[in-house]
């Protein structure tokens, strides 16, 4: 507490005068704001005593919600979760546009406790990606490379997966408007499903660090990332729109955008986007050049309605489906360019084509009065289609997949109380799985039975969950929830790697976890904001099909066969945290432990197959702990600059096992994040049409490397992947009402370099151009 003390006097200081406001690119429309349909002025609510932190209004699900048209100067009638700040701190552009995770601590958001908030009121580390850093990033993952303690991997261009606070694919959960993009088959490790999320169909990211199992159930462990898609804007009249192009030399791609919407009546919007990608192959700093094999093609396309049924009652239907084409996996094939020592794959070809879909109606209806509750709910239905290729030496070829369909039915309310607030609700999920392998002339009737994952198969997860916050002292708001969770798996086709056999799995899991956390304000006046939080929370993460069947390459020269009768994984996560908010400093900075509990490791059954590679299975070999410090911070040097940067450090162990009745070991965790950073300047001329912004880069060496590691030799070169400092240079100008553009110099000293765990390295010396038109 003594530090505390210290840290928060140091940090408090006087508010200027002056505010800024840089005006960053992507404004929707020039000009005059439209306006959403009239409605009668309301009286606001009387805040129930006790709740001066609450909101005023309807607290939205996230991705949705109500949001009254006096709050933004743009008009979002019915909550899209398009994040703006409740103040201008003047530290927006620095956080937001540009910088691309905001620490203005003001930004409202609805991840955390499903229920909106102020990034400085919620008793959670989160960040927030805007939409203009979006509209710089080539995918959702690499959008994501700026938030403290994220470390963004990339086995592909098109397959890139965040490690957040140490862990990654599965142990992390990625929602779409609030709708689980996480299924029954994602896998250990890396994945490359979120990279089917177009950046440019969103509003902003929201990332909610640690365990959030409670409220969103399994796999929420390491953190929940939120995309939020973009609400229908224009109002007041029947058609508009923008054009937004962006061309990069190095990373060798072209992108396009083209967005339409507008009113029907005076209570119904739409918008419809499409998104067309050329990636060609990149090319790396020297020495490494050009990387063949690593371009590929995406197109995507989304669409909202929204209609205002009433004053209270929003209805909304979404659409979005995105198509990835020959997505090469370049690391495990001959073009493989070798960096520092690391190995070449064998491959001739090996190609992920991705497709999704996800159609939902979610239905809105705010509090008519103090105290009532609010209601959600929403019907979702997602397909998520998988195909590779897969061509050796020896014209041996082969192709495997699955198609997996998943109904989502969720519900839940809101309501503030005398002593606080209450959110409550239920969901669940169902898996339709189907799954294929074909080798063509090599067929044998085993390979018939499934493909990567069982065939004929199915998963269901739900839960039903409840959170209080109640406000103990008048500075001091407790929250304390808690989850029942139950999740099954139904396998009817399942490869026997002992007999090759046809055999079937049938398992059950039920879990109850809780969550307790704080934030007390230290300081609170008109100069500055000072809250510490933190708390504890319990994670869980039940076994899905991927963990129970998979038949499929792993990692280097791996081959993993299913593991049936797992038990679910359980975390406990330890946070202490600072907030730190004034017109001049927006700053947090937290401590956390996670500790985990019959972790599921993939280990050597002493086997090889056919084609020389080392069979591993899976068991729930023991504990985990991984731990670390965070800390992201903007401070207004002056009217005109912004300085900002961020830092994180991990630690941790995990027990693993060698081989069968080999003794049980410590290591450190797979992939475990190196000490990384970043540091900028940012120039944001008040009144003036342009921007700009210096950034420095920097990771240390990636040593500390676990057993799994030191065998993952295409893409971890021998004793670790080598620090870096990269340099960026990047700014905007607006032409005229409308039109804006970006130019930007990235990596200025050409660093030959990798994140990593990455499967090939970033682009060297990259050129970007964009350009936007809103009409």
């Amino acid at each position: 507490m003594l530090f505390a003390a210290a840290l928060v006097s140091a940090l408090t200081v006087p508010a200027p005068a002056a505010s800024m406001d840089p005006g960053p690119l992507g404004v929707a429309h020039e000009g005059a704001p439209p306006q959403g349909p009239a409605q009668e002025p309301q009286e606001p609510a009387q805040e129930p005593q006790g709740s001066a932190r609450e909101p005023r209004r309807p607290a939205p699900e996230p991705g949705g919600g109500d949001r009254p048209a006096e709050d933004f100067p743009e008009p979002d009638p019915a909550g899209s979760g398009e994040v703006k700040p409740g103040r201008d701190t003047g530290l927006a552009g620095a956080g937001g546009a540009q910088a691309g995770a905001t620490f203005d601590l003001e930004t409202l958001v609805v991840t955390p406790t499903r229920r909106e908030q102020a990034m400085l009121d919620v008793p959670y580390s989160v960040d927030f990606v805007s939409k203009e850093r979006l509209e710089q990033a080539r995918s959702l993952p690499q959008a994501l490379r700026d938030v403290p303690g994220v470390m963004v991997q990339e086995t592909g261009p098109a397959q890139g997966s965040p490690y957040i606070r140490g862990f990654t694919g599965f142990r992390t959960l990625t929602l779409i408007d609030g709708i689980r993009l996480n299924n029954s088959v994602f896998r250990d490790g890396p994945n490359q499903y979120a990279g089917t999320i177009d950046p440019f169909s969103l509003s902003g990211i929201e990332v909610v660090k640690g365990p959030s199992s409670v409220l969103y159930g399994s796999d929420a462990v390491g953190g929940t990332v939120n995309a939020l898609t973009k609400d229908p804007e224009i109002w007041d009249r029947p058609i508009g729109g923008n054009l937004f192009v962006r061309a990069a030399d190095a990373a060798n791609y072209v992108m396009s955008r083209v967005e339409l919407g507008g009113a029907v009546g005076d209570r119904t919007a739409w918008r419809l986007g499409g998104t067309l990608k050329d990636l060609g192959d990149m090319t790396a700093g020297d020495p490494s050049g050009e990387l063949p094999n690593t371009g590929y093609d995406e197109w995507d396309g989304d669409f909202k309605a929204q209609h205002l049924v009433d004053d209270l009652t929003t209805l909304t239907f979404a659409a979005q489906h995105v198509d990835i084409d020959d997505a090469p996996r370049t690391h495990r094939t001959v073009f493989a360019v070798p960096f520092e020592g690391s190995a070449v794959g064998t491959d001739l070809r090996r190609d992920l084509d991705q497709k999704r879909t996800l159609t939902y109606f979610r239905y809105d209806r705010a509090a008519a009065s103090e105290g009532d509750w609010e209601l959600r709910s929403i019907v979702s239905y997602q397909s998520q289609e998988e195909r590779r290729e897969r061509e050796r030496t020896g014209d041996r070829f082969d192709e495997q997949g699955f198609d997996v369909g998943t109904l989502g039915l969720q519900f839940s309310g809101s309501r503030a109380t005398s002593f606080g607030s209450v959110t409550a609700g239920l969901e669940w999920y169902h898996d339709e799985v189907d799954s294929f392998l074909n080798r063509f002339a090599d067929q044998t009737p085993a390979d018939d039975i499934q493909g990567p994952v069982a065939d004929d198969s199915s998963y269901d997860l739900g839960g039903l969950f409840a959170e209080a916050a109640f406000d103990v002292l008048e500075s001091t708001t407790v929250t304390a929830g808690a989850r029942a969770t139950y999740a099954a798996a139904d396998a009817n086709e399942v490869r026997d790697p002992v007999t090759n056999t046809q055999t079937e799995l049938e398992d059950d899991w039920a879990a109850l976890t809780g969550s307790l956390r704080f934030e007390t304000r230290v300081v609170e006046n008109e100069a500055a904001t000072v809250a510490l939080f933190g708390g504890i929370s319990q994670g869980f993460r039940a076994p899905n099909l991927s963990d129970l069947t998979r038949f499929d390459s792993a990692r280097s020269n791996e081959f993993e066969v299913p593991s049936p009768g797992l038990d679910p994984e359980r975390f406990i996560s330890y946070e202490l945290g600072l907030k730190h908010a004034t017109d001049q400093l927006s700053l947090q900075l937290a401590a956390f432990l996670t500790d985990g509990d019959d972790i599921i490791q993939r280990f050597p059954t002493g086997n090889v197959n056919g084609a020389g590679e080392i069979e591993i299975t899976k068991a729930n070999v023991g504990e985990s702990r991984i731990g670390g410090v965070e800390l992201g911070a903007a401070f207004r040097v002056a009217d005109e600059w912004t300085a900002f940067g961020n830092i994180a450090w991990l630690d941790g162990q995990e027990d693993y096992i060698g081989g069968p009745g080999d003794p049980v070991e410590r290591a450190v965790p797979s992939r475990l994040m190196p000490l990384m950073g970043q540091l900028g300047l940012r120039f944001a001329p008040e009144d003036q049409p342009f921007t700009a912004e210096l950034r420095w880069i920097h990771s240390e060496d990636a040593d500390r490397l676990s057993p799994r590691d030191e065998g993952d030799t295409t893409r971890i070169p021998p004793g670790g992947t080598p620090g870096y400092d990269v340099f960026n240079l990047s700014g905007t100008y607006r032409f005229a009402s409308g039109v804006s553009g970006q130019l930007a110099l990235e990596n200025i000293t050409d660093e030959d370099y990798r994140v990593h765990g990455s499967g090939q390295n970033r682009p060297g010396r990259n050129l970007l151009v964009g350009l936007r038109w809103s009409f």
